[in-house]
C-alpha cells in the first residue's frame, strides 16, 4: 500500500471530469488500499474550485452539487486529513520564498514535506506527491518528494 498526499489540483480530478481523472479515480479507489492525505485546506479549496466553475459556466448546477457532496462524503472517511500548524506554516513561508510558489502551493508541499518526515521515522513507505501543477510538482521532486501529474495520464479510450 502506498501514500499519497494530493494538491487540490489533483484531486479536483477525482470529481469533475477532465485530463487525468481516470487515473486520480483508479488512484483513490477504496478497493485499491491507497492511504490518502489531504492538507485540511484542501477542503474549501476544493469546494471553491467547483463553485467557481459552475458559476462560470464551465459546469452545470446538478454536476456542481454532486461534486461537492461526493467530496464531502468522502472528506468525512476516506482521507486522512492533515491539520496546517506552526511547523508547516514556517515550512511553507521557506519553501514560497525559496521556489517563488503561490501561498497554498507551498502550504500544500509543507504539509507533505512534514507527513513525509513522520512515515520516515515510523519507517513508513514514502509519500507520493500528487498535483497537476508543473511549477509545484518542480519544487516538491527539488525538496525530496517523489511526485505524479495525472495530466500525465490520457483519459481511457471509450470503446468503439
Amino acid at each position: 500500500m502506498s501514500a499519497y498526499y494530493l494538491d487540490t489540483s489533483a484531486l479536483v480530478k477525482r470529481y469533475i471530469q477532465e485530463t487525468g481523472t481516470d487515473w486520480v479515480s483508479n488512484l483513490t479507489h477504496p478497493s485499491v488500499g491507497h492511504d490518502l492525505f489531504l492538507g485540511r485546506l484542501a477542503g474549501p479549496e476544493l469546494i471553491a474550485a467547483v463553485t467557481r466553475r459552475a458559476r462560470g459556466g464551465h459546469l452545470l448546477a446538478e454536476e456542481s452539487t454532486r461534486a461537492i457532496a461526493n467530496f464531502r462524503a468522502d472528506w468525512q472517511g476516506q482521507y486522512n486529513v492533515i491539520e496546517f500548524d506552526e511547523t508547516i506554516a514556517d515550512l511553507a513561508m521557506t519553501l514560497a520564498a525559496k521556489h517563488g510558489l503561490r501561498g497554498y502551493d507551498s502550504v500544500h508541499i509543507a504539509t507533505a514535506l512534514r507527513l513525509q518526515e513522520i512515515r520516515e521515522s515510523m519507517e513508513e513507505s514514502p509519500v507520493i506527491f500528487v498535483s497537476a501543477d508543473v511549477e509545484q510538482l518542480d519544487a516538491a521532486r527539488k525538496e525530496g518528494l517523489a511526485v505524479e501529474n495525472p495530466n500525465d495520464y490520457p483519459e481511457t479510450p471509450e470503446p468503439d
